[in-house]
């Protein structure tokens, strides 16, 4: 039996205010969240990439060329509700840091880690009051727990839609600290992309290109791409505290 498929069904979508921020209505009616909740965002700019997500469709329905709605539905339907649970989630890549764990040789990677990594780590003693420490190899490196709890802290300061961004820009570059500096402006998301990547690069020029990791890489990129615009979407506030320590 062939699975049935949501098809279009409306001529027009159209961003509108509402009692609580805004949202997006199909020939009136209004678009509820897959948990059939009010689908009210923060600003009027994310209902309108909305609304144009929804303006794009024909024929069948493609929730994979949707992402702004994707993201605006998991802020509502899931990180509202596990907001602690989602925050402590986020929290954790701070005690294994992808910028902590440094080469071991050679001298030429090191000091690439080193010049690309370290003000950034120098960002995040002197900005955000939570020094980290840095070690060799893959053995765990304990990092100092009050800096922990002040970047704790700053996570739990964003909103759910802020969240729901910052989610996967800490969970796809592997760093807590790149995340919050994009968060922050105090990096393009382009840069902090490529400071992920460094050791993935570094291999590749050592023993040339991978085709299936390039696709996997390229899919991962345009997941973190997408997390920095929604976090632009958000509006101010969704940061918290952050947005003074840029």
């Amino acid at each position: 039996m062939t699975a049935w498929k949501a098809k279009r069904f409306w001529k027009e979508s159209a961003a509108m205010p509402e009692a609580a921020g805004f949202g997006v209505r199909l020939d009136g009616r209004a678009v509820k969240t897959p948990a059939k909740c009010a689908l009210v965002m923060p600003t009027l700019a994310m209902a309108q990439a909305v609304a144009a997500e929804w303006d794009a469709q024909t024929g069948e329905i493609k929730p994979e060329s949707m992402p702004v709605t994707r993201s605006a539905n998991a802020a509502i339907d899931k990180v509202a509700v596990q907001h602690d649970e989602v925050v402590a989630l986020i929290a954790a890549y701070g005690e294994t840091d992808l910028l902590c764990y440094r080469a071991e040789h050679p001298a030429v990677l090191i000091e690439r880690q080193a010049a690309a990594w370290d003000p950034v780590l120098e960002w995040a003693e002197t900005g955000l009051n939570a020094p980290l420490r840095v070690g060799q190899g893959v053995v765990f490196v304990p990092q100092p727990p009050e800096s922990l709890s002040r970047l704790t802290a700053l996570v739990k300061g964003f909103t759910p839609f802020g969240l729901t961004a910052l989610h996967d820009l800490v969970a796809l570059s592997g760093s807590l600290v790149l995340g919050l500096a994009v968060a922050a402006g105090r990096l393009p998301a382009q840069v902090a992309w490529d400071m992920s990547r460094m050791d993935e690069r570094w291999q590749a020029e050592q023993w040339g290109r991978d085709e299936e990791a390039e696709a996997a890489e390229a899919f991962r990129y345009q997941g973190f791409t997408h997390a920095s615009r929604f976090l632009l979407l958000c509006g101010p506030g969704a940061c918290g505290d952050l947005g003074s320590t840029a």
